[in-house]
């Protein structure tokens, strides 16, 4: 390994180059340094990029979706070799804190959600993966990089998201956000048996995708009703939806939620807020909901990995456009501008 690398760094709100920085190195006995093969853009890197996560420091590498090719380990890293193919959770855990034996993941002591955020992420050419015990998982035979890429994090966002709705056969479940965590969503909803999954989007375009790939079974455009919650009540003998899923992070995906639930059922947020949202309890005590949040624990990469071979889940149908390292400014500006069709911008190897 060269003593640099080509990696996404972040200077500030709206600024972001492509940089020569020092390649990652062992720090605890349990990380590994894995090489990037196939990463992606995920839309908290857009927050991240807009300056709405000021959490993050400038100088930060950007990006927590990839798989990759372990090319060191440090000495207490027993389920990982170097030579390794492996798909990589975007959730650190060490397993013995107070939160990971309490099956919390996402707030481990010493972990979450950390790789483009609180330490350096995989929009690079190498990443150090801390834990990596318990991250890594490898890539079975017969399946591609890009078939298990977004078991890292979206994937298995949606699938907590779907989890977390605690849908049941024959529910009608609505997914308001028809981005990529809403199709995982959609995707991972499936496995319940819900009779109906209404898709809720102002962008024509991918609700037309959503309904013809059979993510969803028909779908709702805000701009084209005078009300979400009503004409989702139109589709379910006046009642609403069963369980209502918001997968975006703003106040009109929030509020159609809360509205387009029916009495006594489940509203998941796993979008990410940047304001403020308020809860009109007023009219909401009386309505029996139960609302759940929070950031996605990614413990369900194992099964995951085991429903794409059994062909009970793909998601490759995201994949829509790829590019080397080298032109991953482009691909903010197409990702995060929802330009050209774009659904997920597949970041490949640099070119040197």
């Amino acid at each position: 390994m060269a003593d640099t690398m080509k990696a996404l760094v972040y200077r500030g709100p709206e600024k972001i180059a492509l940089e020569d920085v020092a390649v990652p190195k062992i720090i605890e006995p349990d990380d590994a340094i894995v090489k990037v093969t196939t990463s992606t853009i995920c839309g908290t890197d857009i927050h991240i990029w807009h300056g709405g996560m000021p959490e993050v420091e400038p100088g930060r590498i950007i990006g927590h979706e990839f798989v990759g090719e372990v090319v060191e380990v440090g000495p207490a890293v027993r389920n990982a070799k170097v030579g390794d193919k492996v798909a990589v959770s975007c959730v650190t855990q060490c397993g013995e804190c107070f939160y990971c034996v309490r099956g919390i993941y996402s707030h481990c002591t010493t972990g979450s959600w950390i790789f483009g955020y609180m330490i350096d992420g995989c929009q690079a050419e190498y990443v150090r993966v801390p834990h990596a015990n318990l991250g890594l998982f490898g890539i079975p035979e017969g399946l591609t990089e890009e078939d298990v890429l977004f078991v890292g994090d979206i994937l298995s966002t949606g699938y907590f998201g779907a989890e977390n709705a605690k849908i049941e056969p024959g529910d009608a479940v609505a997914v308001m956000g028809c981005g990529p965590v809403g199709m995982c969503a959609m995707t991972t909803a499936r496995l319940w048996g819900p009779s109906k999954i209404i898709a809720v989007d102002i962008n024509q375009e991918r609700l037309d995708f959503a309904v013809k790939t059979g993510l969803a079974d028909v779908s709702v455009n805000p701009l084209k009703v005078d009300n979400v919650g009503d004409a989702i009540r139109e589709m379910t003998e006046g009642r609403g939806a069963d369980r209502t899923i918001e997968a975006n992070g703003f106040k009109a995906t929030f509020d159609m939620a809360i509205d387009a639930v029916r009495p006594g059922g489940n509203v998941s947020l796993i979008g990410v807020f940047e304001k403020p949202q308020e809860l009109a309890m007023n009219t909401l005590w009386i309505k029996n909901i139960n609302i759940s949040m929070g950031l996605v624990n990614a413990n369900r990469i194992p099964e995951l990995i085991k429903l794409i071979q059994a062909g009970k889940i793909n998601t490759n149908f995201l994949c829509t456009h790829h590019a080397p390292l080298n032109d991953i400014l482009t691909g903010y500006d197409v990702f995060g501008g929802k330009k050209d069709g774009c659904l997920k911008w597949i970041v490949t190897p640099y070119l040197k």
